[in-house]
């Protein structure tokens, strides 16, 4: 899943967070690169503001885009 050259379609998407259970913006998304044994492996990641106005960043795997 590569959304390196996709940010500027997500931004504004509403989302859904299942980690804290919460509704919020997609603002940026990127590839987070970690190492492991067999080497680079490219984690999606977002960073989001939620109802209150926080910026946080999460796993793509753990939002859902909402319908409106």
């Amino acid at each position: 899943m590569t959304l390196k050259n996709q940010s500027n379609l997500l931004y504004g998407t509403k989302i859904y967070n299942h980690e804290t259970k919460s509704i919020g913006l997609v603002i940026y998304t990127w590839d987070n690169t970690f190492w492991n044994s067999n080497g680079p492996v490219d984690v999606p990641f977002a960073t989001c503001v939620d109802e209150n106005g926080k910026k946080y960043n999460t796993a793509m795997d753990n939002i859902t885009p909402i319908e409106e």
